[in-house]
């Protein structure tokens, strides 16, 4: 396993452990990561693939983090933060008990990228879609990023409440389709479909603008707004979010969903009337 990608394992104390990981595959991809005796990793429940014999596998409630203090009810919330982002109520553990090192192996459940970040190097916060958290050090604190703008709340899809991880160590997020990095200057701004939207980090600003006049919101496909990321920061880009590869696959199994006429439009309605399907 090559040992020029550290991944790191957060302490209460801010101390990490070097930890190896690597990312196999293409379209349908795995991370494997490699623990020392004693060093933890926290993983999205259902996102377990494999484990060698001495890792130790237990299920937490919440996400397992140091700072999810207040015993029973400092857990509860941190759980219903995970819940509200479309994520369990529980996190499950996996501690090297053995000696020498050991492996386990996480996987993504849709097509699309596997993203390792080290938090550190965000200013140690990463804001990111919600269903993107895969795996991380335990004591990365995974929380919720409301848009404040009413408009943004109201009209802004997925990107109403998202995923807020915390930490200083590394995290691995799960990303639709093909992934693309851009890099915001100050002031510099960038329109993106509002579900392709994958990751920001905190120094963009979100908000919505309008998709264009009457007709491009009848018949364009594209919805009524996109969003407006305005940095300086880096964003990250998703091709295929998992809502429209679903939407989709849903369309086509309908009575004349394989019919293409711009499914996400008036477009759709109006050929079904004129072909007497409605």
């Amino acid at each position: 396993m090559a040992s020029n990608n550290p991944w790191r394992h957060m302490r209460s104390a801010g101390v990490a452990d070097d930890i190896d990981f690597e990312i196999k595959g293409q379209e349908l991809q795995f991370v494997e990561i490699e623990l020392d005796p004693g060093e933890s990793a926290v993983a999205e429940a259902g996102a377990f693939v494999w484990k060698d014999g001495s890792i130790e596998m237990t299920t937490v409630f919440g996400d397992g983090s140091a700072d999810q203090g207040g015993g029973f009810m400092g857990k509860l919330l941190g759980a219903g933060k995970r819940l509200l982002t479309g994520e369990s109520l529980f996190t499950t553990v996996f501690t090297h008990t053995g000696q020498g090192k050991a492996r386990v192996a996480f996987a993504s459940p849709t097509p699309g990228a596997i993203l390792p970040l080290k938090l550190s190097d965000l200013g140690g916060t990463l804001i990111c879609q919600k269903d993107s958290f895969l795996c991380a050090a335990r004591g990365v604190s995974i929380g919720i990023a409301f848009q404040r703008r009413i408009m943004t709340g109201l009209f802004g899809g997925e990107g109403f409440i998202m995923q807020k991880l915390d930490g200083d160590g590394w995290v691995f997020v799960q990303m639709g389709g093909t992934l693309t990095e851009r890099t915001l200057a100050p002031g510099e701004e960038l329109h993106v479909d509002t579900g392709c939207l994958a990751a920001y980090t905190p120094g963009v600003t979100f908000d919505l603008i309008g998709a264009g006049g009457v007709k491009s919101v009848l018949f364009g496909g594209e919805g009524l707004f996109f969003a407006r990321l305005t940095g300086p920061g880096k964003v990250w880009i998703q091709s295929l979010p998992f809502a429209r590869l679903a939407g989709r696959m849903l369309a086509a199994a309908m009575p004349g969903g394989g019919q293409n006429r711009g499914e996400g439009s008036a477009l759709g309605v109006l050929g079904d009337f004129i072909d007497g399907n409605r």
